[in-house]
């Protein structure tokens, strides 16, 4: 389904971010520089054993400050909203680095059909305080729920020295997490709110996933 919907969808010069070992197959026509926070040293260093595809532009894809406004035909974005810490303004960032017209192309796992399935949703309330005050007010919240929840750590002591680690590295945790229906009051909220100049296009849920594509207005 991945495939199918990049064909339909994908053309022209783009970006793909946080692809690991696992970049989308584009369509001929298609053609995608590779973005990620870390270099590929750093990469190797926390994801051992992976074959890593090579970088182009070393970037915090939330920010994509190397990047130029309105300078995209795509953003390919594959279990990476589920990974910032600050997703609305992440979703006015990648907007923003698309021509209009461009095409925003995002997979998100849905909770319930990962490990994240004893987690509670992400709400829109949290995430617009997020947006307001930023991210550092609830980073270390975040941090605990992923040790308690997602890692099964209940000893106080060994947990408070896995969230310190895991911050100390800045590990990229799932900070937010959605069912489908959450994901898509996100966007439509965020477009409607923020005045963000996108309208969805597409959102169907396969497997553990949800693959949402989100155009941007023909208009800047």
């Amino acid at each position: 389904m991945r495939q199918l919907v990049a064909e339909l969808y994908l053309g022209g010069e783009g970006l793909e971010i946080g692809a690991l070992d696992s970049p989308l197959r584009l369509p001929k026509g298609a053609n995608a520089r590779y973005v990620d926070r870390l270099n590929m040293t750093e990469l190797r260093e926390h994801y051992p054993g992976l074959d890593l595809i090579d970088i182009d532009i070393v970037d915090d894809g939330e920010y994509l400050a190397c990047v130029l406004p309105g300078t995209q035909d795509f953003i390919v974005a594959n279990h990476f909203l589920e990974h910032c810490q600050d997703p609305i303004r992440t979703l006015e960032t990648l907007t923003s680095r698309l021509k209009p017209g461009g095409i925003l192309y995002l997979v998100v796992p849905d909770a319930d059909f990962t490990f994240d399935h004893e987690r509670q949703s992400s709400t829109f309330a949290h995430l617009v305080e997020d947006y307001a005050s930023g991210p550092v007010q609830s980073r270390e919240q975040h941090y605990r729920e992923w040790v308690s929840v997602v890692e099964g750590n209940s000893d106080a002591a060994t947990a408070d020295q896995r969230v310190r680690t895991l911050m100390d590295m800045g590990y990229s945790v799932h900070f937010h997490v959605w069912r489908m229906h959450g994901l898509l009051e996100f966007f439509a909220r965020s477009i409607d709110e923020f005045g963000l100049p996108l309208s969805l296009e597409l959102a169907s849920r396969e497997g553990i996933e949800v693959i949402c594509v989100l155009r941007r207005s023909a208009t800047l």
